[in-house]
This record gives C-alpha cells, sequence and structure tokens, in this order.
C-alpha cells in the first residue's frame, strides 16, 4: 500500500456517512480507517467477517471497505451475508493481478474494488463517488420502459411490479440505459458515465451488464432488453426486438 500521510478531505464526506473497514492486515486497516476518519467520515474496523457482521449489526455501515482474503470467513461470503441483511454499497480490496478473484468479488454485487497496492487518497475519492451515487435522486423523475421502472428519489427499481433487488451500480446502470433508450455506448462510456471513472478494468462493466440482464430480462443468454452492439458495447431496447 502507498502511503502518505498528508489529510484528504473528500468533496462532500460528513459525519453522517459510517465506513466499515474490515482487513485482517492491521496497517492496512489502521492508514485506511485514519485517512478517512480525516476526510470526515464516521469509521468502525474490523479484522474478520464475524466481527464485520457483529459491527455491521450495531450500527449500520453507509458503505464497506472489504478485503477480499480474511481469514475464515472470506471476503465474498462476508459480502453475501452483509448483502442478505440489505442494500450496502461495498468496495473490496483485492491483490493486484488476481483478475478471477476481482470477477468474483463483482459478481457477488460488490460496487466498486481497489487492488492492493494502493493509494489511500484513491481510496478516499472511491468511497466519496461510490457514496455520492447513491444518494436518492430527487432531480430525476421516474423512468419506465419495457415494463422497467425505476424512481431515482426512492432509488427503487420494479420489473413489471415486482421490486429489483439491485445493487447501487446496478441501478445506476439500468437509470442510464432508461435514460438513453436506442442509443448505443461501449464499456468505456458506461465506465464513465455510470462509474465517473476516465480508466479502470472494462470487465467490471462487462460483469455488471451480465448481473443486470439477470435481473431483466426473460432469457438472460438470449437477452431483448440490453442488447449487445457488436465491435461497439451495449444498447438498450425498450421495443426488444
Amino acid at each position: 500500500m502507498q502511503q502518505s500521510y498528508e489529510p484528504v478531505k473528500a468533496p462532500g464526506a460528513d459525519r453522517t456517512a459510517r465506513v466499515l473497514v474490515v482487513d485482517d492486515d492491521p496497517t492496512v486497516s489502521e492508514v485506511v480507517a485514519g485517512y478517512l476518519d480525516r476526510a470526515g467520515y464516521l469509521v468502525d474496523r474490523a479484522d474478520d467477517g464475524p466481527t464485520a457482521l457483529a459491527r455491521a449489526g450495531e450500527h449500520r455501515p453507509d458503505l464497506v471497505v472489504l478485503d477480499l482474503m480474511l481469514p475464515g470467513m472470506d471476503g465474498l461470503e462476508v459480502c453475501r451475508l452483509l448483502r442478505a441483511d440489505g442494500p450496502v454499497p461495498v468496495i473490496m480490496l483485492t491483490a493486484r493481478g488476481d483478475e478471477e478473484d476481482r470477477i468474483l468479488g463483482l459478481e457477488v454485487g460488490a460496487d466498486d474494488y481497489v487492488t492492493k497496492p494502493f493509494s489511500p487518497r484513491e481510496l478516499v475519492l472511491r468511497v466519496e463517488s461510490v457514496l455520492r451515487r447513491s444518494r436518492p435522486d430527487a432531480a430525476t423523475p421516474p423512468l419506465r420502459a419495457a415494463g422497467v421502472a425505476v424512481d431515482p428519489a426512492a432509488r427503487r427499481a420494479t420489473r413489471d411490479g415486482t421490486e429489483l433487488a439491485l445493487t447501487l451500480r446496478e441501478f445506476d446502470l439500468l437509470s442510464f440505459f432508461l435514460r438513453h433508450p436506442g442509443r448505443a455506448f461501449s464499456r468505456e462510456d458506461l465506465m464513465r458515465e455510470v462509474w465517473g471513472w476516465d480508466f479502470g478494468d472494462l470487465s467490471t462493466v462487462t460483469v455488471h451488464v451480465r448481473r443486470l440482464r439477470g435481473k431483466v430480462e426473460d432469457d438472460p443468454a438470449r437477452p431483448r432488453l440490453i442488447q449487445t452492439v457488436w465491435g461497439v458495447g451495449y444498447r438498450f431496447e425498450p421495443g426488444g426486438e
């Protein structure tokens, strides 16, 4: 982990946002918690899965920074159990080069990931980005197409009247598609517009599109709504043709 001890004040950070840091490496945990505290967040810490779940039960976090490799109960299982109690944004910490592990983290619903070694300053900015996007958007009216409805103010999505269990990024991705029906976007476009980053592992987009199809398509193997545009990326087609 790259260390620098200059204070970082995340834009929009406030003392009402609680972040749970879960890492069995005390040095990583201490540095990350210190940066987040100086950025204006309330910080809880845990060094294993059971302790993390207990902390989350005592004080429901607004976001979890979660190490993938934990003793006993790994980060994937912790993420699943946290999500079983309700939606919560998760940023996964993974070892550099372990692409398969990063994909697994995204598959279980991690909203973002940071590879070790990492800059604590970058992590603080990622936390702020995820939290900012998790806040209800009262300015955007409800969106509806092809039986799919999204209410940004309530952070609620339904399909044919049945509520969809979406992660933060899945919700944002679906909202973006509904706002731009019939238009093709590259994975780079989606990374920039939905994740808010001009760089990153584009497999993140691929995994989230696959997960979203599994929740809105009648047959995810033959998607009719979120279509692949070969050589370009993806397009939301309300007509489903």
